[in-house]
């Protein structure tokens, strides 16, 4: 080779070298700002979602299991040969409980089931870390957790798909009898409420993945200002696997063949000319009518729960709440209520807080407190006293829209104190028990309004009589 040639190409891969060395160095300079909670804390979103669908799926496995097994034994009693279809369900079962409970099976990418942007996101963020030498210590047990919560995802998606072979085999086992008992009618629908709310709270688990928290949103913000990362994104992302984006890197080539959206118009317009003038505005009324049709197909989809594999068609009305963590079921609210002056008490408030939980979409059941602040017997004679305390058991059904059916059971400790030990007397406590109507309307996302109107029908028994209609003003937090 020519030495002055060979001089050229070793600057020219000098240079390169030399530049990318930069480049990545910048990057390096720029991740010293990364939040240094970031790692654990995601690791520790993924071990809590990883250690509830681990435990979740192996409940439900034995749940289904105990219910296909009461089903066989009741249909061992009409048809003996009935028992060859539950032959090896056992052994499956535990195979699939064993399966899911493994940390080393079926290590890598999700190959099955709903892409998940959060996921594809945050694997290519932790294997882009990886590479910097100061930060790839910190990188190694998210991304082996995060791996492993991808593997168990991927096996609930072959644990669904063997469920729903389970329910049809069953059913047309069942099918096949004309008079089938009450029983194993009941037992059946049992199944398949299981078998339906196991995807359900698969979805639950995968709605959360896709909220990433206030510290995830800053470190991927970050590193999307890097132009490193966002060419590592295009590489190695999930999606650009599945869909490769044409650029420098861009598997354009797939891309030959396939019709422009120029190409598309021509061939429209040159099919449509044969038509007449009009041809062309009514083909867009068509293409009008048919996307509103699609539309109201999505709406009903997802009002079904979704547009992804996990939907399923259920045959009763699921409770929503049902796979939603205990927490997630809560409401926190507060409600005010006053009272003018009377010959036996001043001008009071009452301040009570309150904690809900939704049984279902319809239904809560709480408990509370209140506490009663005297304010004097007008403005000319202000002074704050402790006029009394509460606490209080409700529930909440609602009837139609916005309204709300509400019952309560209350103790009333209405005389005042100055100190703990005077609430002893428990012969001072008054019961009140209350129904009525509650209004609640949306202030914000997170906020709601409500009003109340109840009726004390213990009031007339009360000494000294308290007013029996109560109005109060209230706020839940969701």
């Amino acid at each position: 080779m020519n030495p002055k040639k060979f001089l050229l190409i070793l600057v020219f891969l000098s240079s390169f070298a030399l530049c990318h060395s930069q480049s990545f160095d910048s990057s390096f300079q720029k991740l010293q700002e990364f939040p240094g909670k970031y790692f654990s804390k995601v690791d520790n979103k993924i071990s809590s979602i990883d250690s509830k669908l681990t435990k979740q799926t192996e409940k439900y496995l034995q749940k289904l299991q105990r219910q296909e097994d009461k089903i066989r034994r009741h249909l061992a009693k009409i048809d003996s040969s009935a028992s060859a279809t539950f032959e090896n369900a056992k052994q499956k079962y535990t195979e699939l409980s064993q399966n899911i409970k493994s940390k080393t099976a079926l290590v890598g990418e999700v190959t099955g089931g709903q892409y998940n942007s959060y996921l594809d996101s945050l694997g290519t963020s932790l294997n882009f870390l990886k590479q910097f030498k100061d930060i790839s210590g910190k990188v190694k047990d998210p991304l082996k957790n995060l791996q492993q919560l991808q593997s168990k995802l991927q096996q609930t998606e072959q644990i669904k798909k063997y469920i729903a072979e389970r329910k049809t085999q069953i059913k047309q086992l069942l099918f096949k009898y004309t008079n089938l008992p009450k029983g194993l009618q009941k037992q059946y629908k049992n199944l398949s409420k299981t078998a339906y709310y196991y995807s359900a709270q698969v979805k639950e688990y995968k709605e959360i993945l896709k909220d990433p928290e206030k510290i995830e949103k800053k470190a991927l913000a970050l590193l999307n200002k890097l132009p490193a990362f966002q060419k590592f994104m295009k590489q190695n992302s999930q999606l650009a696997s599945l869909f490769r984006i044409p650029g420098d890197n861009g598997n354009a080539i797939n891309l030959a063949g396939l019709q422009t959206r120029a190409s598309v118009q021509t061939m429209i317009a040159q099919q449509t000319s044969m038509g007449g003038p009009n041809a062309m505005s009514q083909v867009q009324q068509n293409l009008s009518q048919a996307h509103a049709e699609i539309n109201k197909l999505k709406d009903k989809v997802n009002k079904l729960g979704g547009s992804s594999s996990d939907v399923e068609m259920p045959d009763f009305k699921p409770n929503e709440q049902k796979t939603k963590s205990f927490l997630k079921r809560l409401e926190y609210g507060s409600n005010f209520q006053s009272q003018k002056s009377t010959r036996f008490f001043p001008v009071t408030t009452d301040i009570g807080l309150s904690v809900g939980y939704k049984l279902n979409e319809k239904s809560i059941l709480g408990i509370g407190a209140s506490y009663k602040i005297g304010w004097g017997q007008g403005f000319n004679h202000v002074h704050i006293t402790s006029q009394g305390m509460g606490l209080r058991s409700f529930v909440d059904y609602k009837i139609k829209n916005s309204f709300f059916f509400s019952g309560g059971y209350e103790q009333n400790y209405k005389t005042a104190f100055n100190s703990i030990e005077q609430l002893k007397n428990y012969n001072a406590w008054q019961t009140s028990g209350l129904i009525g109507i509650t209004k609640k309307y949306k202030i914000s996302k997170k906020f709601k309004g409500n009003m109340q109107l109840l009726w004390d029908f213990l009031s007339y028994n009360q000494i000294p009589r308290t007013q029996p209609i109560v109005y109060r003003l209230g706020y839940t937090l969701k």
